[in-house]
């Protein structure tokens, strides 16, 4: 029987769209000298032609001014409040206190004068414009003595009608205000006020407590009654806040270094006092002085603070012996030999001052020993 002659298998290479095999998207490149694989060479299918998609617009480039917007913005200054320029305080309408007790009795001698002349009262017969004379007369007299009032030192009146502010009166002693108006009383006196003690970060992050004292008053009384509701609240809030912002610049102590700290009472209380009198002004409240009277630790953070206050002391009081034992040691080495007293070796001069180091230090309280208390 013949042998049957084995034929060999079709090989079937799997190409993408373009034409390409998959197996030669993974293989090393070949040397120059080695010949290129030939493959058979299939016609390439042929593919739908679709429309291009539109070419993007390049996106505009981001410019450096651009990103520092943000560290710019933080950096300028918050603005104060809107002022109302048409609400400031205006002298209101009022006159003398004597002034209208005159009229208010010549309007009643009036009424009383007409009422003799015409008696008996039972058979009296008044022209109409007698009765309308005493009716005017009458009118005036109660609108003079109900618009009566007592201005008192240190107070203000603030007047408005029908929602409208119209004048503010600072008048003491007997004064006339018309009794068509609404009057408010507000303080107008130099006033302190003692914050209770407010939570606060200095610039390294530490916890603190601060208590500020406020010296104030009240400058524009249209502004303090009308442009805010409660203008000592609003004070509260802003000494709040801006201690919050002026504490948290400076660090409480320097433990490291002559830097400004805020134990300088001083300048804090400037900045504190320009921030707050800025923020205050819009609403008529005059500030004099802001004044830190305790800053200290919070409680968490107290012990371990106070640690490390102890211990930059420390390390102060030995850098100051320490530059006095080297200072005390160079003036001791330099006469002795500079006088001829005594010749010595690098090795000699070595030994002595790490003698006389050892002894003045000592001597001028170095590290005393570990067991005495």
């Amino acid at each position: 029987m013949t042998e049957l002659q084995k034929r060999p298998l079709p090989v079937r290479i799997r190409r993408p769209a373009d034409g390409i095999p998959m197996n030669d998207l993974f293989r090393s490149a070949t040397s120059p000298t080695e010949p290129l694989p030939t493959t058979p060479t299939l016609p390439t299918p042929t593919r739908r032609t679709e429309p291009e998609p539109p070419a993007r617009e390049p996106l505009a480039p981001v410019s450096l001014a651009s990103t520092s917007l943000a560290s710019t913005a933080a950096q300028l200054p918050r603005r104060p409040p809107p002022v109302d320029p048409e609400l400031a305080e205006r002298p209101g309408p009022a006159v003398p206190g004597w002034v209208a007790v005159l009229t208010g009795l010549t309007a009643l001698t009036g009424v009383g004068t007409t009422l003799w002349r015409a008696r008996p009262l039972r058979d009296a017969v008044l022209p109409p414009w007698h009765w309308a004379g005493l009716a005017c007369c009458l009118v005036v007299a109660v609108v003079s003595f109900g618009g009566l009032t007592r201005g008192r030192t240190g107070s203000a009146w603030v007047l408005s009608l029908f929602g409208r502010y119209r004048g503010s009166v600072r008048r003491t002693g007997l004064v006339w205000i018309s009794p068509f108006v609404l009057r408010r009383r507000i303080d107008v006196r130099l006033r302190h006020w003692r914050s209770e003690p407010i939570a606060v970060v200095d610039a390294e992050g530490s916890a603190l407590r601060v208590v500020v004292l406020v010296v104030w008053s009240v400058r524009d009384t249209a502004r303090a009654l009308l442009a805010v509701d409660d203008h000592l609240g609003y004070l509260r809030e802003q000494v709040e806040a801006a201690a919050a912002r002026v504490l948290s610049q400076l660090p409480a102590d320097a433990f490291r270094g002559d830097t400004p700290t805020l134990r300088d009472a001083e300048a804090v209380g400037a900045a504190l006092t320009r921030m707050l009198a800025a923020e205050c002004r819009p609403v008529g409240v005059a500030v004099f002085s802001a004044q830190p009277t305790r800053i200290e630790y919070a409680p968490e953070v107290a012990a371990a603070m106070r640690r490390r206050q102890v211990a930059a002391l420390d390390a102060k009081h030995r850098d100051s012996v320490l530059t006095g034992v080297i200072d005390a040691v160079d003036d001791t080495v330099t006469r002795l030999t500079s006088r001829g007293l005594v010749e010595l070796d690098d090795f000699e001069r070595q030994s002595l001052v790490k003698d006389l180091t050892v002894a003045f230090y000592t001597r001028s309280g170095g590290p005393a020993d570990p067991n005495q208390e």
